[in-house]
């Protein structure tokens, strides 16, 4: 293994519960080695752990066992329809925030009673799909969509279950890009308009107020902004209580931080605990919508050395995966763990930038990074690749997108071929 000061030990155990381990200095995926993967495949390629989501859902949902509630998977997060399946066999509720998530979701079999819709941004068309799913909750988040929700319904004849979203004006996560529940963002509507909202239209013949929401932000690593939040979103549920409105659904969204390097979130029951003493009182179904708690840990980028090239003052090693296959550390600055797929020679690490093929200055994984000595042709992989990965894939330098595998045990399955060249152009006329 590693020695201490490359990785810290508490890392190599988040990895290994997450179903990665080193037997005999390869690195396996559950019962699988990485290197059977890669030369089956290719690269770069993303490697899942099903156990390891399986594992992660559980824990969450044992841990709110004291809580009447839903977990709704982020679909967002990870969208492939063989781990959306997964979900479904684990009795998971969904998240969505297209028509597209809707239909991928509907796809593998997942209920419609099941699944919340939010986004600030949903067309007419997509409306419409969700009514004439019968989907769970509408999550609401302006004045005008909620007339375009009452004019959609009206014309279906179909009652709408809705839910405004609330933006609790709390500032949460550790990048600008990540955070919703403040003023000055895009996300819900402010308290005092959504009271109004919810009064106007409590008696109107096709809105059915059935809940409200909130979701403060995404990597979330303190439990205070929760708790915040926690505690206005109870107060706002009282006051329309007491104005005869009563809710069925408290929505309170996801954002639970996960570590990917030296990030240290809090415990799961502390987090539960601060739901419990806002929300029980209420006598609310709590509905959350966990996504990268779920998968981050389940899922590696497997990718391999192109070339090492040495200039006055770095070290660069050029891999084969690109910032076109994964995004977080270009668009986030996020630090994705790289290590070796064979273990050899720890003792000679030295310093590295580990940089991709695209033509940008910003396609770069790790800055400063140790790493034993590598030549072209050794695997390396992304740590914490599961969530926000191919979601974000594009083909930007008209490079295919990757290949995604979902290891099983000791057997392993593609659940999405790479692409070929000619899908870079499939659609397109000239």
């Amino acid at each position: 293994m590693p020695r201490r000061g490359l990785l810290p030990e508490s890392f190599l155990h988040t990895s290994a519960a997450a179903g990665f381990r080193y037997q005999r200095r390869q690195l396996y995926a559950e019962g699988v080695a990485l290197k059977h993967i890669a030369a089956d495949v290719g690269t770069p390629t993303y490697v899942y752990s099903r156990a390891a989501i399986e594992r992660a859902f559980v824990q969450l949902d044992t841990a709110c066992r004291s809580l009447p509630h839903t977990l709704c998977y982020a679909v967002k997060a990870n969208s492939n329809l063989a781990i959306l399946r997964l979900f479904v066999q684990l009795g998971s509720g969904f998240d969505i925030v297209s028509g597209g998530e809707l239909e991928r979701v509907r796809r593998v079999g997942g209920s419609p009673d099941r699944i919340v819709f939010s986004g600030v941004g949903k067309s007419r068309e997509e409306i419409r799909e969700a009514l004439r799913a019968g989907i769970l909750l509408l999550n609401v988040e302006s004045e005008a969509e909620l007339e375009l929700v009452a004019e959609q319904a009206a014309q279906l004849r179909r009652p709408a279950s809705v839910s405004l979203r609330v933006n609790p004006d709390v500032r949460a996560g550790n990048h600008p890009h990540i955070r919703t529940g403040h003023h000055k963002h895009k996300f819900g509507v402010d308290w005092p308009e959504a009271r109004r909202l919810y009064l106007r239209h409590r008696r109107h013949r096709w809105l059915r107020w059935q809940g409200i929401s909130a979701h403060i932000g995404s990597q979330i690593l303190r439990v205070e902004p929760f708790r915040r939040a926690a505690r206005r979103l109870a107060g706002y549920v009282e006051e329309l209580a007491r104005a005869g409105l009563r809710l069925r659904y408290l929505d309170f969204g996801g954002g639970i931080g996960v570590r990917y390097w030296r990030e240290r979130p809090f415990p799961l029951p502390v987090y539960v605990r601060t739901l419990s003493a806002a929300f029980v009182p209420l006598g609310c179904h709590l509905l959350l919508e966990p996504g990268r708690l779920l998968v981050a840990h389940a899922g590696v980028l497997l990718t391999r050395v192109l070339y090492t090239k040495q200039t006055r003052r770095r070290t660069f090693v050029i891999v084969d995966a690109a910032m076109n296959d994964f995004l977080r550390p270009a668009l986030y600055g996020s630090v994705h763990p790289a290590l070796p797929v064979r273990l050899d020679s720890w003792d000679r690490r030295s310093r590295v930038t580990l940089v991709g093929p695209a033509c940008e200055t910003g396609d770069c994984f790790l800055e400063d990074w140790p790493l034993p000595p590598v030549r072209p042709g050794d695997l390396l992989v992304l740590w914490g690749a599961g969530a926000y990965g191919m979601g974000l894939a594009s083909n930007y330098n008209s490079r295919p997108r990757p290949a995604e595998v979902l290891v099983e045990g000791r057997g392993f399955r593609v659940v999405r071929r790479r692409e070929t060249r000619n899908d870079l152009w499939r659609g397109e006329q000239f």
